[in-house]
């Protein structure tokens, strides 16, 4: 009797959180961290070095998202103190990361004993939070060119710790979350062109002065694979081959021959988009996607509905951040853009940008749970 009890108060917690948080989303988010597991797994089994950590990985941010969800996300909206601290600790953490070894070219991660920290992955959350407190208070005025400038500097100094990593992909998003919010505060049309001029000017003087080698034969490679199919095209062809290969159903699950067998570089990270479509085909990419858009519908839905413009702006945030990674990832492997490392987000193996979705997750979840009135 006793144990009947307990469980029926269990089950009226659990339904009565539900019923104040999205449950199409907590759906998605679940539904894709299931796929996640299925398709490493088809890489390289059960036995495979990375397999259980990564399991381990989402459980920790299924964990996460929910204990954040609690989290009242006024206490970022009217008070600038954790904003700020949440922000300057990234930028200390990036910092640190110049003075780790480089990995891959790239000096992106913290390495302490057997695990690694990537703090570009917290840092993109921080910027959110900081333009969504930064724009929500100055919306009025948001046209006024000093703003910009200002929200510019908060950009700047993250963006240019992570070009000295160097990681170009992180740099990438960190100016797609900037520009989509400054869009969404109501930027002046002028200035924007002002801003798009600037960027020009900037990535010439960039391909000219400031691309690694290997950075410039990355982008050489998605012009032309084929030059230098064993070299710098490979991981494109082989992106290529593994994705048609797989047809309208794939081969099945873990018989990939371009991901199981080695073929296919980074399958269960950069290349994890094209492993799934190797197994499953283009139906199961039709399903990771539409279940992509779902979770990103229900975070605008949740902005939709809310009362203020810091919780708009972070959904808004969030979203970019989650939309971005999918895009630039899948072009990636499709051959539409250059490499650049970014994870595809909730299918990509990587404990630190899982950790960033479920706090994201949970920030989105806290907004709808907590309401959004003043």
């Amino acid at each position: 009797m006793e144990l009947k009890k307990n469980s029926s108060s269990i089950t009226r917690v659990v339904s009565s959180y539900l019923a104040n948080t999205d449950a199409p989303l907590w759906g998605a988010f679940l539904a894709l961290s299931v796929i996640s597991i299925i398709t490493l797994f088809g890489v390289g089994g059960i036995s495979s070095a990375f397999f259980g950590r990564h399991v381990v990985t989402i459980v920790v941010a299924i964990i996460v998202a929910v204990g954040v969800s609690f989290f009242n996300y006024r206490y970022l909206k009217n008070y600038s103190a954790p904003v700020l601290a949440a922000y300057f600790v990234g930028i200390i953490l990036l910092l640190v990361t110049l003075l780790s070894p480089s990995i891959r070219g790239t000096r992106a991660w913290i390495l302490f004993g057997g695990f690694s920290l990537e703090p570009s992955e917290l840092v993109k959350l921080a910027l959110i939070i900081v333009m969504a407190k930064y724009f929500s208070q100055r919306h009025t005025h948001i046209s006024l060119f000093r703003h910009i400038v200002a929200s510019g500097v908060y950009l700047g100094i993250p963006l240019v710790i992570i070009l000295a990593q160097p990681d170009l992909g992180s740099s990438a998003v960190l100016v797609a979350i900037w520009l989509g919010m400054l869009l969404a505060a109501g930027i002046n049309k002028r200035h924007l062109a002002l801003l798009l001029g600037a960027g020009i000017v900037v990535a010439a003087l960039a391909w000219q002065f400031g691309l690694a080698p290997y950075q410039r034969d990355r982008i050489l490679a998605f012009v032309d694979p084929y030059k230098d199919p064993t070299g710098i095209g490979y991981n494109i062809i082989q992106s290529k081959i593994a994705i048609g290969s797989g047809g309208w159903f794939g081969k099945g699950l873990g018989q990939g021959t371009q991901a199981s067998l080695g073929f296919l570089p980074e399958a269960y990270n950069d290349f994890a988009f094209a492993a799934l479509a190797e197994q499953f085909g283009l139906v199961g990419v039709a399903v990771i996607l539409t279940l992509i858009i779902i979770l990103l519908m229900r975070i605008m839905s949740i902005a939709q509905r809310s009362e203020n413009n810091f919780a708009k702006l972070c959904c808004l945030g969030i979203t970019l951040f989650i939309g971005t990674h999918v895009f630039v990832n899948a072009s990636v492997n499709l051959g539409i853009l250059p490499i650049t490392g970014l994870p595809f987000s909730f299918l990509s193996y990587g404990g630190s940008h899982w950790l960033a979705l479920g706090i994201g997750i949970g920030i989105v979840q806290g907004i709808k749970r907590h309401g959004s009135s003043l």
